[in-house]
Formats: structure tokens, sequence, C-alpha cells
């Protein structure tokens, strides 16, 4: 008997032996990734809002997530279709400009400068919109930088001098972002009572403002039918533009799917914005003349102030008037 278990387990022992060649050999051309999950291919499984996540001991749940396949479309569209659709609006309207300028020219003042002015913006109101258009200047460059600087200023300056410029206009971008929500309340709460919509903005709108045609102006108050139209744009897009730059700034308040719907549409609404202010900025400069003197020095030749804003000129001669005539004292 024993002898017969002695002979089995030599025999066993043998066979083991004999295999080992064979299974080394085997191992050694072991695929690893050979019948594993390719990323594709578990990304394609993923459905919806369907996401990989795992098991975590820290509080936030939010840690426990692997793969979140929207973060794909997310990144192709930050990479690829936003250059287009910035590119398509900014050069889109810098075209626009450069054409009405070569077919209407610069908008003169029919009468010429008469050397009397009307105070048009006082101290305060100027601070708002300089406040309010420094901090967008800055806020627009270093945000277009995240999406045109890798093609424009990447190859042509190297990537230290690149990484600096980023790194600046990063801090720049999250801190002027104060004073610009703080300069968008100061303007809303001087002017919105000058920039609610009335039937003389029809009539404003429907003659095309006078920028089509020589000679001839629409009436208009404080401020005329485009002026409220940009008015707007800055308020609506500015608070827009502010509550989706507040979840940026503070990602911790808003889940992953948040995050890249508030980056999304502050990418987008921000060219758009920067598109819109390149017209505003055009026509309150070079392409009218005596415009940028309301927000100079707050002072406007009457007029340029009787061409564009006749009725506010009248009200204010009235209060002039009104007020000349509460002072004056009585012959006796």
């Amino acid at each position: 008997m024993n002898a017969w278990v002695k002979s089995l387990v030599a025999a066993a022992a043998f066979a083991v032996v004999a295999s080992m060649p064979a299974q080394a050999q085997n191992y050694n051309n072991f695929n690893p990734t050979k019948e594993s999950v390719k990323e594709e291919q578990l990304l394609n499984a993923l459905k919806g809002d369907a996401h990989v996540a795992g098991r975590i001991s820290i509080p936030d749940q939010k840690a426990a997530n692997l793969i979140q396949p929207q973060g794909q479309q997310w990144r192709a569209f930050h990479e690829q279709r936003l250059p287009l659709i910035g590119g398509a609006a900014i050069l889109g309207m810098l075209v626009a400009l450069i054409l009405f300028y070569l077919v209407r020219g610069r908008i003169r003042i029919e009468n010429g400068f008469s050397g009397i002015t009307i105070t048009r913006f006082a101290t305060l109101d100027r601070f708002a919109h300089w406040l309010t258009a420094g901090c967008f200047i800055v806020l627009a460059l270093s945000g277009l930088n995240l999406s045109f600087g890798r093609m424009l200023i990447l190859p042509y300056f190297g990537p230290e001098s690149f990484a600096t410029l980023t790194a600046w206009g990063k801090l720049a971008h999250n801190y002027l972002a104060f004073p610009f929500m703080l300069g968008l309340a100061l303007m809303f709460v001087l002017w919105v009572k000058d920039n609610i919509p009335n039937h003389i903005d029809l009539e404003w709108m429907k003659q095309g403002g006078g920028l089509f045609s020589k000679g001839h102006h629409p009436p208009a108050k404080r401020f005329n039918a485009g002026q409220k139209v940009v008015f707007w744009i800055v308020m609506c897009g500015g608070i827009v533009m502010s509550l989706s730059g507040w979840f940026l700034l503070f990602p911790y308040l808003a889940g992953i799917a948040d995050l890249q719907l508030y980056t999304t549409i502050h990418a987008v609404l921000a060219v758009a914005f920067v598109a819109a202010m390149l017209a505003h900025a055009y026509i309150g400069s070079v392409g009218m003349e005596g415009a940028f003197d309301a927000m100079g020095n707050g002072e406007v030749d009457i007029n340029w102030a009787r061409e564009h804003h006749s009725l506010w000129v009248e009200e204010e001669q009235a209060k002039a008037r009104a007020s000349a005539g509460s002072k004056a004292v009585p012959a006796e």
C-alpha cells in the first residue's frame, strides 16, 4: 500500500515538473490587456448620466467618480467647437465694423463743434463705466487666452512665456471678477431709470438711429434705443457671466456635470459679449465724432448733443431755466 502511494506521488510530481516549461512559455505569451475592457468600449457602454464610481471613505462623494463620459464631450466642445464659434463671432464683428466704416465713414457732427458744452456724465457715472470697462478688457483677454492662446501665443512665444502669461491671467481673471460685478451694480443703480424702453425707441429703431443716413438723427432722450440695447446686454449678460463665474471660482458649490454646464455657458456668452462690446467701443470712439468726450471728461459739445439726444438737451435746458428762476431774487 505504501509503495503504491509513493508511486502515485512520484508520478504526480513528475507531471508537474514536466509541465513547468510549457506553463512558463504560456505565461510569457500572456497578454494582460487582451481580454480587458478597452476605454472606448467602456465609454460606449455608458449611456446618459451613467458613470463609473468607486467606494471612498471621505465625505466628498464626488471623489468616488472614476469616469464621467460627459467630460469627453465637454473637452471636445472647448477644444474644437468653441474656438470656431468664438473666432466667427469676433472676426465677423470686426469685418462688419470695417465694412461699415468704409461705406458710412465716421459719423460727423453736421454743424461742427460749437465750443459750448453740456454735462453728459458726472464723475460717479464715469467711474462706474471705466471700472466695469477696464475689468472687462482684462477679463476678456485672459479668458480668450484659454481658447486661443495655444494657437496664437504658444507657437510664437514659447511654453515658458505662455505658462507665465496664463498663470498671471488666471489670477487677474479671478480677482477682477469682483470689481467687475461692483461696476455692474453701480451702472444699474445709476442708469436703469433712463434705460426703460418707450415708444420713442421704436421710431429710433425704424430710422436706424440715423447711422445709415447723413443729416438726420431721430430724437432721443438721455439714452437712445441702441444704447438701451447695449445697457441690457451688459446687465443681463453680466449677471449670467457673474453667476456662472461664481461657481467656477468656488467649484465645491456644484457637481461635476453642473460645472461643465456653467463653463460652457460662461465661455459661449463671453465670446458673444466680446463681439458686442467691440461694436460699442467702435461707436463710442472712432466711429462717431464727439462721442468719446461723454466718458472722457463728461462734457459733450452742444451740437453733438442736439443731433443725437435732442429730447435730453431740451430736458436739461428746462431744468437749468427752472433752477435759475428759483434762485432769482425778485426786484423790490
